[in-house]
Formats: structure tokens, C-alpha cells, sequence
């Protein structure tokens, strides 16, 4: 039973995480933390191991939907090679600072950050650019700075950085919902390979459990970008507000008890 819940939880995570750019994380973290703290079956998924597996489930989540954004040339490549140059070696620096992490507290951190990426949606938006533009004019500095906050976000918490991402690139960037969370996908992949090899090496993966999340990470993620095509760009953005609120306040109640 164990194995099953495992598979529909990095099924739906995937799901959403594709379609709205953001890695699936914020949905198997908080999913996985209920479990762990009220199922004793799931008593070996501490936050450590869930976040170790939550980056291994966003290699495979991340490859599949990219793989899917790519064929229909919705990936901004040049920008999101970008946002690589910092968010590598954060997503180092924040999987060695994952270990320092007060459990008793995890889920009140996570839950604040949530609804932090939430409030970026208030900020006044950057003029739409056309996506398929590759010679726009992108400040460096700002992009190495943002996307190293992401990378330490990615290995301290193990959601790949797409609440960040997707944001940023929408408000700052003025990137439609669509593309963002197609370049989101492909930054993801790479960011996450390098996270979870991090969380590998500190012994933070249960490997008995690791394939079944795969296997639903796969399914999820190639869906979730087939349906991303499906749906108009103001529904996606009602989508990841809604959520990245929804999570937010049901972490950090859940942190307070």
C-alpha cells in the first residue's frame, strides 16, 4: 500500500508541478510531512529523506515535461542557461545547509516561503517581451542573484526553485505562463541533478521507495505538459497563486501545532 501511495503522490505532484512550471515539489513535500507525521507506515520519510527523494522524483518530473516543452518549442534556452550560472552551486550550498534544519520547524519554514512566492504576484509586471526572442537584453547580474536564491531554496527545501522561477521570469522578464513554465522545467532539471546527487552523498535517499516515485513522476510530468498547452495563460497564473497560498497556510498551521 506503501508503494502505491508512493506512485499517486509523484503522479499528481508531477501532474501539477509540470503544468504550472513549479517541479512538483510543493506538492510531494507537504504530501509526504502529513504522512510521515500521521501514518507510522511512512515513519522513515523525516524531512531530510523527503527532500533527498523529492529532488530524484524532479530529475525524472523535470526530463519528461521538458522533453514535451521542447518539441513544441516553448523552451526560452538561452535564458533559462541563465539561470543555471547560480542556481548550480546554490543548489550545493542549500542541500549541506538542509541538515542544519530544526525539524520541529520544517514545515513553519516551508510554509512561510510559500506564501512569500506568493506575494511576488502583487509586484507591478515588466511589459510582455515575445518569448521566441533571443536577443533581448537580460541583466546578468540580477538573473545570477535570483537564480542563486533558487538554487539554495532548491536543496534547502527540495522544491526545484519553480516558485521562483516562474515568477520572476513572468513579472521581471514578462514572460508568458506558458513559456515561463516551460524554461522553469528545463532550469529544474539540471538544478535538481546536481541538489539530489548533493542529498545522495549526505545519505538522505531511501532507495526502497525512490523507483515507485519515479515511475509516477514520469507519467505526471509528461501529462502535465501536454495540458499545459491546453490552458489559457490567466488560468495557469490563478493556478500557481492558488496553490503556492493553498500550501503556504496549511504549512505553516501545521508548523504551529
Amino acid at each position: 500500500m506503501v508503494y502505491v501511495i508512493s506512485v499517486l503522490i509523484a503522479l499528481m505532484a508531477a501532474f501539477i508541478g509540470s503544468l504550472v512550471g513549479l517541479g512538483g515539489g510543493v506538492i510531494l513535500i507537504p504530501s509526504m510531512l502529513f504522512l510521515h507525521y500521521y501514518s507510522d507506515a511512512f515513519a522513515w520519510a523525516t524531512p531530510q529523506v523527503i527532500v533527498g527523494i523529492s529532488l530524484i522524483t524532479m530529475v525524472f518530473t523535470a526530463f519528461s515535461s521538458a522533453a514535451a516543452y521542447y518539441r513544441n518549442n516553448r523552451i526560452n534556452i538561452r535564458i533559462g542557461l541563465l539561470f543555471l550560472t547560480g542556481s548550480i552551486p546554490g543548489g550545493i550550498i542549500g542541500s549541506w545547509l538542509n541538515q542544519f534544519i530544526n525539524t520541529d520547524y520544517f514545515s513553519l519554514y516551508f510554509g512561510l516561503l510559500m506564501i512569500a512566492m506568493s506575494f511576488l504576484f502583487l509586484m507591478k509586471r515588466k511589459e510582455p517581451v515575445k518569448d521566441s526572442s533571443s536577443r533581448q537584453k537580460t541583466p546578468f547580474l540580477s538573473i545570477f542573484l535570483i537564480s542563486l536564491i533558487i538554487g539554495i531554496i532548491s536543496g534547502l527545501f527540495g522544491i526545484g526553485g519553480g516558485s521562483i522561477i516562474v515568477p520572476a521570469m513572468i513579472l521581471l522578464l514578462g514572460f508568458s505562463v506558458h513559456t515561463a513554465a516551460a524554461t522553469s522545467m528545463f532550469v529544474i532539471f539540471f538544478i535538481s541533478i546536481m541538489s539530489a546527487g548533493t542529498h545522495i552523498i549526505l545519505g538522505h535517499v531511501v532507495w526502497e521507495y525512490v523507483i515507485f516515485f519515479i515511475a509516477g513522476a514520469w507519467i505526471g510530468g509528461t501529462l502535465g505538459a501536454k495540458v499545459n498547452q491546453l490552458v489559457k495563460s490567466n488560468i495557469l497564473e490563478w493556478i500557481l497563486r492558488l496553490l503556492l497560498i493553498i500550501i503556504g497556510i496549511r504549512l505553516i498551521i501545521e508548523g504551529l501545532l
